[in-house]
């Protein structure tokens, strides 16, 4: 079976707590919403704390076109893109040479070329590098990401990949939107990126593994595109957010996750850690339900949401980096599951064993 070798982060510099951010979007949409008490509530019930941006909050208020924000978005995740695999090479023994395949993820930009070409003008890859760009899966990409890479190292177990993911939400701020989707999503989403480290049973960084991948399964529920998602307009990327995302887990994820724990001979009992994406508090409760879990147990969910916001597919990859920064032998041979939804609205599952 393929392994997770390391998982890498990089953030902006830019780092603010929620009560500045939220001071900013009430001057922002000074004039065109009157009720600052509902944004304070709301941004105060997402339970975020802190959030990386992209740029200086002050810039944001004068960005108004899809091309602008597009130009910004192709120039800084590439950087962070770059940052958070260089960090991979610094803690590992292996090289930009080693890699076999550059597996990329965005859903808050576009970039064609694709981003994981942009990393390879930058980054010495080789030049035969096999490229797979990921486009339009969502917060869930993260966890996708991870899975088709490790179906690729199931056929090729003597290969080394990464598979990185940056998301810009904060570049999707559309000023004349003043919606309670897009109040929500000033006060929930933040910026950020990540890169994995994979590789196959037969390669030399296997041993050094902290985890081996078992399986996972793909939900696809129909007609529910209206869930979550983005509609693409001339000034960029409106937000898709239905209030009924909480209930619809509650009610279609509990099937498609007890069918695959079947299908590996195991129940919710034998997962010792969860690696759950947090969409937002109401989303993780209620995975928490479905898991049958207290609510607040999926501690580095809320973590990283209180400390970094939702950063959509970004999140899951640095609750990964979380869980691996503080494992111990005391895990070896205990499963753990991955688990996100995104639009569609549908979820992917992983399932793994702690090395």
């Amino acid at each position: 079976m393929p392994f997770i070798i390391d998982v890498q982060t990089c953030f902006p510099e830019n780092y603010y707590t929620q009560d500045e951010i939220t001071e900013f979007i009430i001057s922002a949409w000074d004039g065109r919403y009157s009720d600052f008490s509902t944004i304070r509530n709301i941004h105060r019930n997402t339970r975020v704390g802190k959030r990386h941006l992209a740029l200086p909050m002050e810039h944001y208020s004068s960005l108004e076109s899809f091309d602008e924000k597009n130009r910004i978005f192709i120039e800084k995740s590439t950087e962070l893109a770059c940052g958070a695999i260089n960090n991979l090479f610094a803690c590992n023994s292996i090289g930009p040479g080693d890699i076999s395949s550059l597996w990329s993820n965005t859903v808050t930009g576009f970039a064609i070329p694709s981003l994981d070409a942009r990393v390879m003008n930058i980054i010495d890859f080789r030049y035969d590098t096999k490229r797979i760009p990921l486009l339009g899966l969502g917060c869930m990409a993260g966890a996708a990401g991870i899975n088709r890479a490790a179906d690729y190292l199931t056929a090729y177990p003597d290969e080394a990949v990464i598979f990185f993911s940056v998301e810009l939400c904060s570049l999707t701020f559309q000023i004349d939107n003043v919606s309670i989707e897009n109040i929500i999503s000033t006060g929930l989403f933040g910026d950020g990126a990540a890169a994995v480290l994979m590789a196959g049973d037969s390669h030399p960084l296997a041993c050094t593994a902290p985890l081996e991948w078992i399986g996972s399964s793909s939900a696809f529920f129909r007609n529910s595109e209206t869930m979550m998602g983005w509609d693409v307009g001339e000034k960029g990327l409106k937000i898709i957010l239905n209030r009924d995302v909480p209930a619809m887990t509650e009610t279609m994820l509990p099937k498609p996750l007890y069918d695959f724990l079947e299908s590996h001979d195991r129940n919710i009992n034998d997962i010792s850690e969860y690696f759950a994406h947090p969409g937002g508090p109401r989303v993780l409760r209620a995975i928490e339900k479905v898991l049958d879990l207290a609510e607040g147990e999926l501690i580095n969910s809320w973590q990283s949401l209180n400390e970094n916001g939702n950063m959509s597919s970004v999140s899951i990859l640095d609750i990964f980096k979380r869980y691996i920064d503080c494992s111990t032998t005391v895990k070896q041979g205990q499963a753990a599951l991955s688990l996100a939804m995104g639009p569609a609205f549908s979820a992917e599952i992983g399932l793994f064993k702690w090395c």
